[in-house]
């Protein structure tokens, strides 16, 4: 491959919203660079929703499903609200079963099509701090192993994750909504015969636990909390997380069949909800992570990835061809889904009362009560008034109506939804 020294895009990040935004703008016939830098912790939680299934065929990359390394989802069980296991059985989902996937395979086979469909993709660093305005749009400076160069191009496509490199440096506001962390272990395989590949949720007094088989017969083992109620002993030594498994007897079961070498440590990861004032503004666009980044419990970081990469990819297309308005409108997008999940997230913390007096729970059952500075009332008190109702029903489909434009066969209230339905805490009675 040849590269060029311009290009109508450039797309920093390699992961699935950067490879939506790629594929979309290829399909609308623009010229872009995807640069990814290759490396960088892996992403804590492999789920992908079925909901993603429409968006991937929107994309025409369906494909990137058919490696034998993902392992289908069944099912979704849950202990929340009650010390019972409730279960939710993908056969009635009307997109079928989710996956447990590979995320490295998975985000390369998405490159490998947006490759195939005539974007550059190279493994170099952009630079954000040192992007300039020109009279027509950006010179960007790409680094690799072998040198640097500048690359001139017409927008950019933030897909950096959650520091949101290039839309933090042109002057967006990163706004954190709570103190959520990952502690998570990835153990190694267990007894085959004893694999059970249900994800599994567990409330307990200060968070919630997650766990799920991955690739290769291994299992991800999560404990989510706050900053501020993980003990730094935990964070440093297996002994001390292992006995936080007391106080969730459902995925210390599920977990016994695998391996928990002494040696292994607990990593840290940020699990926090955050967003930009504005995921937009003159000559870039942000996407997936770097856009909004959500609590674990909607299962919705790839399938919001896909799809504002793809509302991002065709927005800056139609910005491109003289519409003034499209980087509003994929503003009010995402403004649409965030709103939408966060009424969802609040219904979801109601729904579990056994905890009310605990600070994990107080924070998150109040409406915004647990706000980060900067974020300003209107998220909180928008998601605190119109979670009421949603609460005492079925969350996901309470997600509000007219929530944004099609993208493809998805709507900004389909995508709000479908993540809830697929992947939220099942209580005892809907089970």
């Amino acid at each position: 491959m040849t590269e060029r020294d311009a290009y109508d895009v450039v797309v920093a990040g390699g992961g699935p919203a950067g490879a939506a935004a790629a594929l979309a703008l290829a399909a609308a016939g623009r010229s872009v660079l995807l640069a990814h830098s290759g490396g960088g912790p892996a992403a804590v939680g492999e789920a992908l929703p079925a909901a993603a299934r429409p968006l991937l065929r929107d994309l025409g990359a369906e494909s990137v499903l058919r490696d034998e390394g993902h392992v289908p989802c069944q099912a979704n069980q849950s202990v929340w609200g009650s010390p019972e296991l409730a279960s939710a059985d993908a056969i009635f989902d009307p997109h079928g079963h989710g996956w447990h996937i590979d995320r490295p395979a998975f985000d390369h086979a998405l490159r490998t099509v947006a490759a195939e469909r005539g974007t550059d993709v190279v493994q170099r660093r952009v630079m954000p701090s040192a992007a300039r305005r020109t009279e027509d749009g950006w010179t960007v400076p790409v680094c690799g192993t072998d040198g640097g160069r500048d690359v001139r191009c017409r927008w950019i496509v933030d897909a950096t994750g959650r520091p949101a490199a290039f839309a933090v440096a042109a002057g967006a506001r990163r706004r954190g909504f709570d103190r959520l962390i990952a502690v998570h272990l990835t153990l190694d395989a267990g007894d085959p015969a004893a694999e059970d590949a249900s994800t599994l949720v567990e409330a307990t007094p200060d968070g919630w636990w997650y766990t799920a088989l991955l690739p290769r017969g291994r299992r991800l083992l999560v404990r989510y909390t706050d900053t501020d109620l993980a003990t730094a002993c935990e964070l440093a030594a297996p002994d001390a997380f292992r006995a936080r498994l007391a106080s969730a007897p459902h995925t210390a079961a599920r977990v016994a069949e695998h391996p928990f070498p002494p040696e292994l440590r607990p990593r840290r990861a940020p699990a926090h909800t955050a967003f930009l004032d504005r995921p937009c503004g003159e000559g870039w666009v942000a996407v997936g992570d770097a856009a909004a980044a959500y609590d674990p419990l909607s299962s919705q970081g790839i399938l919001t990835a896909l799809y504002t990469g793809l509302r991002a990819g065709r927005a800056v297309d139609a910005a491109l061809s003289g519409d003034a308005a499209a980087g509003d409108r994929y503003a009010e997008d995402v403004r649409t889904v965030t709103m939408a999940y966060l009424r969802n997230r609040l219904a979801y913390y109601r729904a579990e009362t056994r905890w009310a007096d605990r600070p994990f729970w107080q924070r998150r059952q109040g409406g915004g009560a647990d706000v980060g500075p900067g974020l300003g009332s209107e998220a909180g008190s928008d998601a605190a008034s119109e979670a009421g109702s949603a609460a005492g029903s079925a969350a996901g489909s309470g997600a509000g109506a007219e929530a944004g434009s099609e993208a493809g066969s998805h709507t900004g209230a389909d995508l709000g939804a479908d993540a809830g339905a697929d992947v939220r805490p099942v209580t005892s009675a809907e089970a």
